[in-house]
């Protein structure tokens, strides 16, 4: 092992591993109605979601109002989010048949081309949707601070400090972000 640190968080972890978060529309949905609240209401949020459009798919919310979806609790940019995400995939607008086979960074691009979708949730997507193996988020906070406390005692850090650190960690960055987030957070976070 060359990351002795990262040796140690493994060790540690417990039996749970990284798990794929199923349908790229539901997983990009979810990820869109969990974006800048808690984990909990972002779950209160999609239970209610789920009463308006049971299937959760691009038609169904391509024809529910902008009104029921707000009353689920959606704010309206997060309804206009959710439209454009489903037009973009019901209009073939993106490549999602192909993203299996596609590099990270024309995934990226891809997805970044929905309202609401910016790199840091394409990133996710790749990590718990694709399971994409090698994806440095370095933007995430929890991913930040997990280097900080784990490599850094905790002082402040910059991206020059997170790629250092990282090169250790290639072809693998994104198993190395996951176990980053369980030593901050023992239960993972779903998308």
């Amino acid at each position: 092992m060359r990351d002795p640190i990262m040796q140690k968080l493994i060790a540690t972890s417990g039996k749970d591993r990284l798990q794929t978060r199923g349908e790229p529309f539901q997983t990009l949905a979810r990820s869109i109605v969990g974006q800048q609240i808690s984990v909990k209401a972002a779950d209160s949020i999609w239970k209610r979601f789920l009463l308006v459009c049971p299937a959760s798919s691009p038609e169904e919310i391509m024809t529910a109002s902008a009104e029921m979806l707000s009353a689920a609790g959606l704010s309206r940019r997060k309804v206009e989010y959710l439209k454009d995400l489903a037009f973009h995939f019901v209009e073939r607008k993106i490549q999602a048949d192909q993203w299996p086979d596609m590099p990270d960074e024309e995934i990226i691009a891809d997805l970044t081309q929905v309202r609401g979708i910016g790199r840091w949730t394409a990133e996710m997507f790749l990590i718990f949707n694709l399971m994409r193996p090698n994806v440095l988020p370095l933007d995430d906070v929890g991913l930040l601070k997990g280097i900080s406390m784990s490599y850094f005692s905790g002082k402040d850090i910059g991206k020059k400090d997170v790629q250092e650190i990282a090169g250790k960690w290639e072809p693998w960055c994104t198993v190395a972000t996951w176990y980053l987030w369980r030593s901050l957070t023992p239960l993972p976070v779903e998308y």
